[in-house]
């Protein structure tokens, strides 16, 4: 017999795929984790039945949120990452040589130990000497920091329920834009243009004037609903596009310096939405 994890995106789609075995099962006091090991997409972690990542995607994801705001800042030096416990995106920013410090605030430490266990090729930057680690709340915490605290915020968080939400709320991001230095990015992801097109126009709203520019930009991750998934960037000082470098000494495998610019060329119905 065999078994499969069926994840639906709405009452009448989604994404199924074949599970060969379950590694782990936790429960916190705030969500379950599981993860499975699957024949397509290898370790498929699951967040309250969810899909944060696959091995064979993750990538994608966690390439287009930290190396698209790090190369838009002229000089990026130390970077929060709200959420994103699985350790993912960290790694991706410890690529970047001029980071001195990278803090990662998670809430909920059975992510990162299941991580650690589980993903150690995913994880492994939470070990690094320049990853500061805390356990709390990240918008408690990002309204407690002292202005010009950090050159980038990476909001890598689930979808916008429950806890999640006050992630993107207006006090939210002014609180980000405070914490940020005089040529500050902020990013955050921001759901799918197909299936979220109302959550986007309104989180998009929820940011003017908060941010001298914002912009969306997307990538195309498989195994997230729709299959194109968005990114939303408020910037204090480079244009949301722009680039500082051509992208040499950092490894990757989705993101060049051409999918930089181009990335932020969105189809024409979400620029109408945009509109009003």
């Amino acid at each position: 017999m065999s078994i499969w994890y069926t994840e639906k995106h709405t009452p009448h789609s989604g994404i199924t795929m074949e599970v060969r075995k379950n590694l782990y099962h936790g429960e916190s006091q705030y969500q379950t984790l599981d993860i499975l090991d699957t024949y397509e997409f290898g370790k498929v972690f699951l967040l309250d039945g969810v899909v944060m990542l696959t091995e064979r995607d993750e990538f994608v994801y966690h390439e287009m949120l930290a190396h698209v705001p790090l190369f838009n800042h002229p000089e990026p030096r130390k970077v929060l990452v709200v959420g994103g416990g699985d350790g993912g995106t960290v790694r991706e920013v410890l690529k970047h040589q001029c980071v001195e410090e990278v803090t990662l605030v998670e809430i909920d430490r059975m992510v990162v130990e299941a991580s650690l266990e589980h993903l150690p090729e995913i994880s492994a930057g939470l070990k690094d000497p320049r990853t500061r680690i805390l356990y709390e709340d990240g918008v408690a915490f990002v309204g407690r920091a002292r202005p010009g605290s950090y050159d980038v915020i990476l909001v890598d968080s689930t979808d916008p329920v429950g806890p999640a939400e006050a992630l993107f709320s207006r006090s939210f991001f002014q609180a980000c834009a405070k914490a940020l230095g005089a040529d500050g990015i902020f990013v955050t992801q921001s759901e799918s243009p197909f299936y979220h097109l109302p959550f986007m126009v309104q989180v998009y709203s929820r940011m003017d004037g908060v941010f001298p520019s914002r912009a969306f930009y997307l990538a195309a991750v498989t195994t997230y609903p729709g299959g194109n998934w968005s990114f939303l960037m408020g910037s204090r000082g480079p244009e949301p596009g722009s680039s500082r470098g051509d992208g040499a000494g950092v490894a990757t495998r989705y993101y060049t310096p051409q999918l930089h610019g181009a990335s932020f060329a969105v189809p024409r119905f979400l620029t109408e939405a945009l509109k009003g």
